[in-house]
């Protein structure tokens, strides 16, 4: 699980349904869901 902040809660969440993806440039980055609003969050970096 990763720390990640949701736009639409305005805090710091602990994402689930989390994967690993790669971004156009090569580098990694983690999506994942919300686990009070189920909005789509995003984090740069591995």
């Amino acid at each position: 699980m990763a720390e990640v902040y949701c736009v639409k809660c305005k805090a710091k969440r602990e994402a689930v349904d989390t994967k690993k993806v790669t971004m156009k440039n090569g580098k990694p980055a983690l999506e994942g869901k919300c686990p009070v609003c189920g909005t789509k969050v995003f984090r740069i970096g591995g």
